[in-house]
């Protein structure tokens, strides 16, 4: 899907600064005029979008993201002054039935098309490069959530950046729910940063910002299930408000399994 210049512009009429993009693990710039899909490998990813039907946000396939003419719209497009992927989530919005937040947020797929479905044997790594443009309480920037195996439907880790500058991971303590937060850095807000997620043969959650790593175990009730990754803007504030929101610039984004 095409969008127009002007809506694009409107859309990102944001403070901003030169960026290298790291793109496909290239140090190459983006290129402002693709859409996501023409600068990044989203043949792995599916988009979730604060629209559609109450309980049921509306869903982009793999296969509508990829390319230079790939889909792109207000929640989810290329910034056009420096080529990031650019994730808008506002505090009002359509969300999952075990969410009160919107989010505008990409979900793991495997090549073939179906849903990404990963054991946590093995090594598991998710890094980015990116930039929190505005966020209005805090936002997930990326986080390892869980699939099959068992009823629940909670993360095992999810990263946030919170307004202050903070960045804090959240590890959840069991599959029942209850997440325990660690400070993990601190970056102003509209700094560039990085970070990756990894899992080391399913014995501990590796989170790397900056290039600081810090390590989490993973509970016993954890390993009943497998595991996606998730990266955007998942919003974690709401009101009344289509204005407010998060708002985040990805530069680089990665997914490896070995």
């Amino acid at each position: 899907m095409k969008i127009r210049s002007k809506v694009l512009a409107a859309a990102t009429a944001v403070g901003i600064s030169a960026t290298v993009g790291l793109l496909g693990g290239t140090a190459q710039a983006a290129d402002p005029t693709k859409a996501p899909g023409g600068n990044f490998d989203l043949g792995v990813w599916q988009l979730q979008e604060p629209v559609g039907s109450p309980g049921s946000p509306t869903t982009i396939s793999s296969s509508r993201l990829q390319g230079a003419d790939g889909f792109q719209d207000s929640y989810f497009y290329t910034d056009t002054r420096d080529g990031a992927m650019t994730f808008w989530a506002p505090e009002k919005g359509v969300t999952t039935p075990n969410s009160n937040y919107a989010r505008s947020e990409l979900r793991e797929m495997n090549r073939s098309g179906s849903a990404a479905d990963w054991s946590l044997s093995g090594s598991h790594k998710m890094s980015a490069t990116l930039r929190v443009v505005s966020v209005t309480s805090n936002v997930c920037v990326g986080q390892i959530h869980l699939g099959s195996g068992g009823s629940s439907t909670k993360p095992l880790i999810e990263l946030y950046y919170h307004s202050n500058g903070d960045i804090v991971a959240g590890v959840e303590n069991s599959p029942d729910g209850g997440q325990t937060t660690h400070t993990v850095g601190h970056v102003a807000i509209g700094k560039t940063w990085t970070y990756t997620i990894a899992v080391s043969a399913g014995a501990s959650i590796d989170v790397t910002v900056n290039g600081s790593v810090t390590h989490y175990p993973i509970a016993s009730g954890f390993k009943a299930y497998k595991q996606y990754f998730k990266a955007g803007s998942y919003n974690q504030s709401s009101s009344d408000s289509t204005t407010k929101g998060a708002r985040v610039a990805f530069y680089g984004l990665t997914v490896a399994h070995s």
